[in-house]
């Protein structure tokens, strides 16, 4: 299979990644490494063209399915199948008719286009895509490194407009329900990538005339039955860039009490209005790209359930064409001995995640990712010392045990295995041999921009962004 054509810059890390660029995007460095690099991930006209049609009528799917989903299916399939809290279900079931902030993965490659996920809850990458993107072309541009007969353009560009769109959309539906206009944007203020791409879209929201307050997590107070605060002052429209499977089991240190359902149950009362909306609780769990699927293979027998057949003829083809077998459980593959992924149903940044191929199957399954990560986070045993042996976890250590344990205690999903393309990129740390994977923004139902990440097979928190260009001509 050919490689993803990588066109690098004539620039190394620091005399790119500094001054406003560094103001702007502060995490260009993270882990200990860097994550943005001086390059640029080459796309074809075509392969743009049909990544915007494709991504839009997928999203469409999910749109649909999702309110099938909302509409048809009892409460016990949201909680065993899709993994959603019963705190979330009343919430989850509220219907907002914007769209918001998404971003699905896509494998592009000679094999032809997949979407493999869809980022619904809490949706990052965003500066990345909608401003360095940008950057970096004109720089190329203005230094004279984009000849005219192959002059750049970036996919992204449109994407603070389709922002402010889709947030206005969000912010007149809350207000249209007595919520007014006024809206607070919250994270975790210590984490300094959800802290830029929450004020990002913030700063869009204070161009478009609305009046915004950044309040971090830590400083939001819930009343019970009552309401949302920060520093006294009520908050009824709240932009959150914090996930709602682990804000529902948020609790009080010292009281115990029960915060992140009080927050839910006045959202469910329409107390306060959610950005992006509780219902994207749905289509973020890997469990609805299953059931995507599993309608799919039952689309004749749907009248039976509901009275209607769900999907058109052209959707089916929608699906067949962009969408891959996914299950709930492996047998399939296992018997087809096909390739296939184990995913963790809340998964993210690849943790909980396995490529299982068919020589190995069973070894895999029985042996999860777990094990490595404890192996990996407990002391050596190989140690002539006893007291090393015996000691203790670090904190760190500690800490990765507990994320590895959250994500591999998960349900999980299966899914087919698509071949990735291979990219090779120049990094601080050398010429990098890796995978591309394309995530694609929709916001507000349209295609928004591109956010190319390079990384394992499994593309994880330590893969490197790589800003998307296209010859000119594209438009």
């Amino acid at each position: 299979m050919s490689m993803r054509t990588i066109r690098q810059l004539p620039y190394d890390h620091d005399e790119l990644f500094n001054g406003e660029i560094s103001h702007r995007i502060p995490y260009h460095r993270m882990y200990g490494k860097s994550y943005c690099v001086p390059a640029l991930t080459m796309y074809e006209k075509t392969e743009l063209t049909e990544l915007q049609a494709a991504a839009a009528a997928v999203h469409n799917i999910y749109r649909k399915v999702q309110h099938f989903v909302q509409r048809y299916m009892p409460d016990e399939y949201l909680v065993e199948r899709l993994g959603i809290h019963p705190g979330l279900l009343r919430a989850a079931r509220m219907e907002a008719a914007p769209d918001g902030i998404t971003r699905q993965d896509w494998i592009v490659g000679e094999a032809g286009i997949k979407c493999i996920e869809n980022n619904t809850d809490t949706t990052t990458g965003i500066p990345e895509a909608a401003y360095l993107e940008g950057k970096l072309l004109e720089i190329l541009n203005e230094g004279g490194g984009s000849r005219e007969d192959t002059a750049l353009v970036g996919p992204s560009s449109g994407m603070d407009e389709a922002i402010q769109r889709a947030m206005t959309d969000l912010i007149h539906f809350y207000s249209s329900r007595g919520l007014g206009t006024k809206v607070y944007f919250t994270c975790y203020d210590w984490h300094i990538e959800d802290q830029t791409n929450t004020k990002y879209i913030m700063r869009l929201c204070e161009q478009a005339g609305f009046e915004v307050v950044y309040a971090p997590l830590e400083e939001l107070e819930i009343i019970p039955g009552e309401g949302l605060y920060h520093r006294g002052e009520p908050i009824h429209i709240l932009y959150r860039l914090y996930p709602l499977e682990y804000l529902i089991d948020d609790r009080e240190e010292d009281s115990g009490l029960e915060v992140g359902q009080a927050l839910m149950d006045m959202v469910a009362d329409g107390k306060i209005g959610l950005i992006n909306p509780p219902q994207h609780i749905i289509t973020q769990s890997k469990g609805f790209t299953a059931t995507v699927w599993s309608l799919y293979e039952r689309n004749e027998q749907t009248p039976e359930f509901c009275g209607f057949r769900l999907f058109d003829d052209r959707e089916l083809e929608v699906i067949r064409t962009y969408l891959l077998p996914t299950y709930f459980e492996p047998t399939v593959f296992m018997q087809n001995k096909e390739p296939y992924v184990a995913k963790g149903i809340w998964g993210r940044e690849g943790k909980g995640t396995h490529l299982i191929e068919p020589a190995d199957t069973e070894n895999k399954l029985e042996v999860p990712a777990l094990t490595e990560q404890l192996a990996k986070a407990a002391p050596s045993n190989d140690s002539d010392d006893p007291n090393e042996a015996d000691a203790p976890l670090t904190p760190e250590q500690e800490e990765a045990a507990h994320i590895a344990a959250y994500y591999e205690g998960q349900p999980k999903i299966y899914q087919r295995l698509w071949p990735m393309q291979s990219a090779e990129v120049q990094t601080e740390e050398g010429l990098y041999h890796g995978y591309v994977l394309t995530g694609v923004f929709v916001i507000g139902g349209r295609f928004a921009g591109i956010l190319p990440r390079i990384g394992e097979k499994v593309t994880g928190d330590m893969a490197y962004y790589c800003a998307a260009a296209v010859p000119a001509a594209f438009s």
